[in-house]
């Protein structure tokens, strides 16, 4: 795959542009916009940025992070705290994420979004209150590992790290985690999957492979 430099401003100009110009598969009156990558790649601050440059141009948008859709700890820890296969398969849950993102939006939904369910840090739910997400509104979904489980997205952002720098990246007590994302690269190629790739191993200096 070949890859252009690009600088983070640019990137987020370009991004906003696409979404522009791309409408929803389903033809409904939202659009679904994936923002992938491991929490080393930082897919959040992509997302909020994103969004910011998206509001600048008129476009109502909710932002839901993957994280705020974790299962309880007597399920996501039932392996124990650190097992890979854990994190990959049963961490997040993916049928709420159906449930109360996605089908909200499908063409003759609501519109009503969940913001966030689970709460990690006291392992209780967190009843947020559902946000209206107005026609011609923007969803931004951002974590990891968000490809292989037939989400609706219209457009697909993967943030790709290489090994090295996934490992020199993510923190010590979270390098457990880094042989789901081998698997995930493995099982789902994310890089395949995605409309549009950016290279980050060096944070200052992306690279992306255009429109895709």
């Amino acid at each position: 795959m070949r890859l252009e430099a690009i600088t983070w401003d640019r990137l987020t100009d370009a991004l906003a542009e696409r979404v522009g110009t791309t409408t929803a598969a389903d033809g409904g009156p939202w659009l679904r916009v994936a923002v992938d990558g491991a929490p080393a790649a930082r897919p959040a601050d992509v997302a909020a940025r994103l969004a910011e440059a998206l509001r600048l141009r008129g476009r109502p948008v909710h932002v839901v992070a993957a994280d705020g859709f974790l299962r309880p700890a007597s399920l996501r820890l039932e392996y124990g705290k650190e097992d890979p296969d854990a994190y990959y398969d049963t961490w997040f849950d993916r049928q709420a994420l159906w449930r109360e993102v996605f089908t909200p939006l499908d063409p003759g939904g609501t519109g009503r979004v969940l913001p966030d369910l689970w709460d990690p840090r006291t392992d209780r739910a967190t009843r947020s209150p559902y946000a209206e997400l107005p026609p011609g509104g923007v969803l931004l979904l951002h974590g990891p590992l968000l490809f292989g489980h037939w989400f609706p997205f219209d457009l697909s952002v993967h943030l790709k790290l290489s090994s090295a720098a996934l490992a020199r990246r993510t923190p010590q007590d979270e390098r457990w985690t880094l042989p789901a994302f081998a698997r995930y690269e493995d099982e789902v190629r994310p890089e395949e999957a995605a409309d549009v790739v950016v290279k980050a191993d060096d944070p200052g200096r992306p690279a992306w492979n255009g429109h895709g």
